[in-house]
């Protein structure tokens, strides 16, 4: 039964209805089965039949659901608290659990403003993100974020104080003959010079995602982009806020992107996989001597929601953490995230509406453009998102297409982020699906 009341995404859409799931693939009412190729948005990382996270919501129910934060602290909340500290970038010791990315975002925000208020420095109020990013729909998170389409209809409430700079995007705006490791240091030093244009007493952090999911579609800084960051934010005593929301928790081969870089944040978002889509729940992370700030000072953090710490929620993400190490899951994302490269590269390297294939792990992005050899993008008018999205569900395949990808406004990607239990018949499937879909909607 379809409800008339459901306040649905799109007014227009005509959705099946989810009926049951069957590891990597979903299945509708009528028998028909997806291949959930995206993790819906880089979420279910364990598929859809994950037993051991269930059944220990399942234990957590029986035992308590709900107890609020402000009343009691529980043995899920601090034993998850425990398991993401002792696997953290060094200095990252305290855990602040919210429902989603978005909280998370907020949390960091309002964290980095406070900080700077208890040490005595109140005139650090600017934020400094990148053009395309995103950093979630919440008022504060999306005034972080950098994507013009998003923020458009809600310009009139967003933030003064959230500025931007160009993305680390070489493909995009590497100069000719510009190496990856030259180009990733101008591309930083764009931080440096936009705290200087903003005055460096002003100016509390910087926000990034390590990897850049839905705005443009997998998109990694080359090589030193974010040491030189670190060394900037030092400099001038910024903070850097990392996040993580769609790139971490095993998502791109270790279990915090971050890590591949090498940098260490101050503050660290994470959701989305941490509770596998069986639970909401994210994460904010920060140093010690961040929260050490607050509780020799105020000793209160002002900022809270309802659900944060929630015992249920909490249970699955410490299970989802035991799964991913106990089914050695990051070696199988590593393999699999190079067999499906390699499979994209065999399939589409050579196709004249793919201008870039890239990603790390399983997260996986294909640069949609009308020709290779100037970049141009695809017509906005065309809708190809939308399109390749319609014709991948009607082959039985879940991808997260998106337009925007360039400024906002035009160019197209589509993004994979499969659940981490795939293999090599997945890998196929993917790639053959996804072709046809491609064909369907290009050259119609």
């Amino acid at each position: 039964m379809i409800s008339k009341h459901v306040f649905a995404r799109h007014s227009r859409a005509d959705l099946p209805m989810v009926a049951s799931g069957d590891g990597p693939w979903l299945i509708d009412t009528q028998g028909h089965r997806y291949l959930d190729a995206s993790g819906g948005a880089a979420v279910s990382c364990l598929g859809h039949t994950a037993t051991p996270v269930i059944n220990a919501v399942k234990t957590q129910l029986d035992a308590i659901a709900y107890a609020h934060t402000g009343f009691f602290t529980s043995e899920p909340a601090e034993a998850l608290a425990e398991a993401l500290a002792t696997r953290a970038p060094e200095g990252i010791e305290r855990v602040y659990f919210v429902s989603g990315g978005s909280e998370a975002v907020e949390s960091a925000l309002k964290l980095a403003r406070q900080y700077y208020l208890e040490i005595g420095q109140p005139e650090r109020v600017n934020i400094i993100a990148r053009r395309q990013s995103y950093h979630g729909n919440t008022l504060g998170a999306l005034s972080t974020g950098g994507n013009d389409w998003r923020r458009q209809p809600f310009t009139a409430l967003l933030s003064p104080a959230m500025h931007h700079i160009d993305p680390c995007h070489y493909y995009r705006y590497a100069e000719p003959g510009e190496t990856p490791e030259a180009y990733a240091v101008r591309s930083a030093n764009a931080l440096e010079a936009k705290i200087q244009q903003l005055g460096p007493e002003t100016v509390a952090a910087f926000v990034a995602e390590p990897v850049v999911g839905a705005t443009m579609g997998a998109v990694s800084a080359e090589p030193g982009y974010f040491q030189r960051i670190r060394e900037i934010c030092d400099q001038y005593g910024v903070l850097l806020i990392l996040d993580e929301v769609m790139c971490g928790m095993g998502r791109t081969g270790s279990l915090f992107a971050c890590d591949q870089e090498p940098v260490r944040p101050d503050i660290l978002c994470i959701a989305k996989g941490l509770g596998a889509g069986i639970q909401p729940i994210g994460a904010m992370l920060c140093h010690e001597n961040i929260h050490d700030a607050i509780a020799q000072g105020s000793g209160f953090f002002q900022h809270g929601h309802t659900y944060i710490g929630h015992p249920c929620a909490c249970a699955a993400g410490l299970a989802v953490l035991h799964t991913l190490e106990d089914q050695a899951l990051l070696a199988n994302v590593n393999a699999m995230g190079k067999a499906l490269d390699k499979a994209l590269r065999e399939r589409f390297s050579n196709h004249p509406n793919v201008g870039d294939i890239r990603g790390r792990g399983l997260f996986r992005g294909l640069e949609l453009v009308a020709d290779k050899n100037d970049k141009s993008p695809l017509a906005p008018a065309r809708g190809m998102a939308g399109k390749i999205k319609a014709a991948a569900m009607r082959e039985g395949l879940m991808c997260y297409p998106m337009d925007g990808t360039i400024d906002g406004k035009s160019g197209d990607h589509i993004l994979l982020a499969p659940p981490f239990i795939i293999d090599d018949t997945h890998v196929e499937l993917i790639v053959e699906r996804l072709g046809k879909a491609l064909d369907l909607t290009l050259d119609a």
